[in-house]
């Protein structure tokens, strides 16, 4: 089958409207027709799925510089967007996904400006001396799989740390002080490196792992409708603070699938109500676990025997157990 990749750039600096688009185009993936789609958010913090948006960002000072808080639909940890940063997404049909080469384009985009890049841990781009310049995370439907990430290229980084609020867990497993010494800019390794020359270097691998060259495609070729309602859905309050509500105790903890908040209320020997918020990349298995556990016996064995009978490992059961009760 011939293989017709195309790519599509946002003219929007609004992250609402960027999420839309992206949501759209995964609606209207085809066979045969890969999609980059290229974007900026101005100054905007973007939390995970599953993530609690008011610890892992300063919204108060965020909102006060008049950025944005926003929620993508796919997992991961929180970032800064600014116009010093690319995003890319590769939308494909679930049979033609792969996550290897959508890699490889990166990296040979990267490549070929001169600064040696590598991937490293379960989703994140380095240069040389193991700082981070790139993160990506993944969504998958039914009916199309999209890859999607940051590429720091001169971001503010005073900005990104004062608007991230990241958890010690989360450093300490990363064996950094702060996230601001853990990231860098490409522009840091080759001064003259601009967004513009960039694009042109991802439309060129996009190609090369594709194997037949790109043609654009137009904004035009998406629903106004459905962009405004995906624009709206992204933008409502229940969204952005999805799951966020007063109980009586908060555990976490930073295991190798992710850093883990579990909020529960227990009454009378039972969990009477959980919500977990996580970075995993595995949303899924995160948005199993309160239907799973609401109800249950507060008995670590008990929430272990309904972990394990819902499908999850039993070392990651026992993992969720006992953060719930010890």
């Amino acid at each position: 089958m011939a293989v017709a990749p195309r790519c599509i750039e946002s003219r929007s600096t609004d992250p609402y409207t960027n999420l839309a688009i992206e949501a759209c185009l995964m609606r209207s993936a085809r066979e045969g027709e890969p999609i980059l789609y290229l974007w900026q958010n101005e100054r905007t913090v973007v939390v995970g799925r599953n993530q609690c948006a008011s610890a892992e960002c300063d919204i108060e000072c965020l909102e006060r510089d008049g950025g944005h808080l926003a929620r993508r639909r796919s997992g991961g940890g929180a970032v800064y967007h600014d116009l010093g940063n690319l995003c890319f997404t590769f939308v494909t049909v679930p049979g033609e996904y792969d996550q290897v080469a959508q890699t490889e384009a990166i990296l040979r985009a990267v490549r070929s400006l001169g600064i040696s890049a590598e991937l490293t841990g379960r989703n994140d781009l380095v240069v040389e001396g193991g700082l981070k310049f790139s993160g990506h995370a993944y969504q998958h439907t039914g009916k199309a799989g999209c890859h999607h990430g940051t590429i720091m290229v001169a971001v503010d980084v005073d900005a990104l740390s004062r608007y991230l609020t990241v958890s010690p867990l989360k450093l300490q497993a990363k064996g950094v002080r702060s996230v601001r010494s853990r990231v860098t800019n490409l522009q840091a390794l080759r001064p003259e490196t601009t967004i513009a020359e960039l694009k042109d270097a991802l439309r060129t691998a996009f190609a090369h792992v594709a194997g037949s060259p790109v043609t654009e495609m137009e904004l035009s070729e998406i629903d106004p409708v459905e962009l405004e309602r995906e624009r709206g859905a992204f933008a409502s309050r229940e969204w952005l603070f999805r799951g966020e509500r007063m109980l009586d105790q908060s555990r976490q903890a930073r295991f190798g699938w992710g850093s883990v908040r579990v909020d529960l209320t227990r009454r009378d020997g039972t969990i009477r109500d959980l919500v977990v918020f996580s970075d995993a990349l595995d949303v899924a298995h995160v948005e199993a676990i309160a239907g799973l556990l609401i109800g249950a016996p507060d008995d670590v064995e008990a929430l272990e025997a309904r972990l394990r009978a819902g499908g999850f490992a039993s070392d990651r059961a026992a993992e969720i157990a006992h953060l719930m009760l010890d």
